[in-house]
C-alpha cells in the first residue's frame, strides 16, 4: 500500500493525494459492485434456463390467455373427441388403417385420428370450393350445380385414401428394390461374426444413402431390440412396417432357424440367393412384358399414321382420275 500511495503522490504532485485516494476507493467499490451484479445476473439466467428445461418449453412460453394456447386446447379436444367416438366405432377398420399408416411412414399414435380429420376436412373444403366456383362456371339454372358440389365432397373424402395408397406403393417399391441388398449385407455381417442386433445396425447405416425408408425401418428395429423386444417380435414388426411378403418370409426363416438351432449364416446365405434370383426374375418379367405393353400405343398411334401415309396417294390419284 505504501508503494501505491507513493505512486499516487508522485502522479498528483503531492498536493491532491487525498482526492486521488478517494477516486481510487470509488473505482474499486464500483468495480466490485459491477462484478457482483454480473455474477448475480449470470446465476439468475442459469436458474431461469434450468426452470424452463424442467417444466418444458410449452409451460414457459404458452400463456393460458393467449390465442395460441386456446387453439391448442381446441385442437386437442377435437382429436380426443374423434378418437373416442369416430375412430372407435369399427375396431377392425381402425386396425387396418393403423397398419396402412405404419406402412406409409406415419408412426404417430394419433395418426388414425388425424387421418379421419383430414378426410372430413378435405371433403368439406372441396365441397365448399365447388359450391363457390360453380356460379362462375355454370348458370344458376344449371342442373349440374349441386351434383358438382357432391362430386367435390366425394373427391375430398377419398383424396386422403388415394394419397395413402400411392405413398404405400412408392415406399414398397423402394423396400422391394433394396431388400436383396439388405440381405447381401446382412450375410456379410453375419460371416464377419456380428450379432443380429449389430448386423442390423450396421446394415441400416450402410443403406441410409440409397434406401432411406428401408434404413429408417431397420434402425427402428434395432431400437426395439435395444429396448428389450425379442428377435421374433422385432422382425414381425419390421415386416408389418415394410409391407413385403419377402420381409415376412425373412422373419419366419429366422424364427424357424432359432427354434431348430440351425446355422443362421447358412439360412441367410440361402435366402439371400433366393432374393437375388427373385429380383432377376422380376427384371426378366418386365422385359418380356414390354412388347405386349408397346402393342397398344403402336396400334393406336403409329399404325393409323402409317395407313394414312400409304393410302393417301392412292386416294388422291383415284380422286384426280375420276375428274
Amino acid at each position: 500500500m505504501d508503494a501505491v500511495f507513493e505512486f499516487i503522490s508522485s502522479v498528483s504532485g503531492g498536493d491532491n493525494s487525498a482526492l486521488m485516494v478517494s477516486a481510487f476507493v470509488f473505482l474499486s467499490a464500483a468495480a466490485l459492485a459491477f462484478g457482483l451484479m454480473a455474477i448475480a445476473q449470470v446465476r439468475f439466467a442459469v436458474k431461469r434456463r434450468a426452470a424452463e428445461i424442467s417444466t418444458g418449453p410449452a409451460a414457459a412460453t404458452d400463456d393460458p390467455r393467449s390465442l395460441r394456447y386456446a387453439s391448442k386446447v381446441a385442437a386437442q379436444r377435437l382429436i380426443d373427441y374423434t378418437a373416442k367416438h369416430y375412430s372407435a366405432e369399427n375396431k377392425g377398420e381402425t386396425k387396418e388403417l393403423r397398419r396402412q399408416l405404419l406402412q406409409a411412414g406415419f408412426l404417430d399414435t394419433r395418426a388414425p385420428v388425424l387421418f379421419f380429420l383430414a378426410r372430413a376436412g378435405a371433403a368439406v373444403v372441396l365441397a365448399l370450393g365447388a359450391f363457390l366456383l360453380m356460379p362462375m362456371l355454370l348458370t344458376p339454372e344449371s342442373p349440374l350445380r349441386w351434383p358438382s358440389v357432391w362430386i367435390g365432397g366425394l373427391a375430398g373424402y377419398f383424396a386422403p385414401n388415394v394419397y395413402l395408397s400411392r405413398r404405400i406403393a412408392g415406399r414398397q417399391v423402394e423396400h422391394r428394390a433394396g431388400f436383396p441388398d439388405f440381405m447381401d449385407l446382412l450375410v456379410v455381417c453375419a460371416d464377419a461374426g456380428l450379432s443380429m442386433e449389430a448386423a442390423l445396425d450396421r446394415v441400416g447405416r450402410e443403406l441410409a444413402d440409397s434406401y432411406r425408408s428401408l434404413s429408417g425401418n431397420i434402425h427402428m428395429a434395432t431400437l426395439e431390440m435395444r429396448a428389450g423386444r425379442t428377435l421374433s417380435e422385432t422382425l414381425d414388426h419390421l415386416a408389418d412396417r415394410l409391407g413385403l411378403e419377402e420381409a415376412r418370409s425373412f422373419a419366419t426363416l429366422l424364427q424357424q432357424s432359432e427354434k431348430l438351432g440351425s446355422s443362421l449364416t447358412e439360412a441367410l446365405r440361402v435366402y439371400s440367393d433366393d432374393m437375388r434370383h427373385k429380383r432377376l426374375s422380376r427384371a426378366e418379367e418386365k422385359a418380356y412384358s414390354l412388347p405386349a405393353k408397346l402393342s397398344v400405343p403402336l396400334t393406336l398411334c403409329v399404325f393409323p399414321v402409317v395407313i394414312i401415309v400409304i393410302m393417301l396417294p392412292v386416294y388422291v390419284k383415284l380422286k384426280l382420275g375420276a375428274y
